[in-house]
């Protein structure tokens, strides 16, 4: 989508379900072992009880969406705001939505609310990003 096509309120989203192996495969991709993520035994004597998902791999749905939908193709991400609201655990299904929320023209800025949400309704991750979109 070309900047000149974006308006605000404009929005779009995804749907997965965070899966055990997404999980084991982000810690080795990302060398983030920690056993809340990947040890059950260990998580289950957390204030979680059960393995929960890696922020930033629940995250990375946002990226999907600002690369594949809104804005889009040619997308560039240059900041993220995040807030970390409520763990994510293995097998939930997560909504990740962002909308337009600012225009900027002279630099083809895209300012965009993100917005990840479990199959409960409750929000896991809320924040801003800033792009940079083709002409």
């Amino acid at each position: 989508m070309k900047f000149l096509d974006l308006k605000i309120g404009m929005s779009d989203s995804i749907t997965k379900t965070i899966t055990a192996r997404d999980v084991d495969l982000f810690a080795e991709i990302s060398m983030d072992r920690n056993p809340v993520h990947i040890d059950e035994e260990y998580a289950s004597k957390t204030m979680f009880k059960k393995r929960i998902a890696h922020g930033i791999l629940v995250t990375g749905l946002i990226s999907a969406v600002l690369g594949t939908k809104i804005p889009g193709e040619g997308a560039i991400y240059m900041a993220q705001e995040l807030k970390f609201m409520a763990p994510v655990f293995l097998d939930d299904t997560i909504t990740a939505k962002v909308e337009v929320i600012e225009l900027i023209p002279e630099k083809n800025r895209v300012i965009v609310s993100t917005i990840c949400t479990n199959q409960d309704g409750k929000i896991v991750i809320s924040g801003k990003a800033t792009l940079l979109q083709k002409n």
